[in-house]
């Protein structure tokens, strides 16, 4: 589900707030990645492609990787939810490992912060839980 305010680790964050990267094919916009970094880590807040399996989300990450290296970031971070099935196999086929499990947390946002997450996600799958991801940034891949 693309948002501009996202929920998640018990709080709302509006991504339009924070800098962002914009991915361009043949002179249009392809897709969007958000960021915003604190003390030694960068988390992405948002990653949208406008298609998919053309390189634009993979471009991001590099992208995004580099600066927060250049800034001295140990760790590039996200979360995503339990019914984001595609996002795993992304981030994970680009070196990111399951870090946490925050199990109920997407329950207890739509309960108290954000009413309009939806009771059932992507693929038919109920969504319950958020999931960290992390890649060390000063790991040898």
């Amino acid at each position: 589900m693309n948002s501009d305010v996202v929920a998640r680790l018990g709080e709302l964050v509006d991504a339009r707030r924070h800098p962002a990267l914009l991915g361009e094919v043949d002179g249009r916009l392809a897709g969007v990645l958000t960021y915003v970094v604190r003390g030694d880590a960068c988390e992405v807040l948002t990653l949208h492609a406008v298609e998919h399996w053309n390189g634009v989300g993979s471009a991001l990450i590099d992208v995004v990787r580099l600066l927060a290296s250049d800034q001295g970031c140990a760790r590039l971070w996200l979360v995503t939810t339990n019914d984001n099935v595609d996002a795993l196999r992304f981030y994970q086929r680009r070196g990111f490992r399951l870090a946490r499990l925050h199990a109920g947390a997407v329950d207890r946002s739509r309960a108290t912060i954000k009413p309009t997450i939806p009771e059932i996600g992507a693929h038919g799958i109920r969504l319950r839980d958020e999931l960290e991801l992390e890649l060390d940034l000063g790991a040898l891949e």
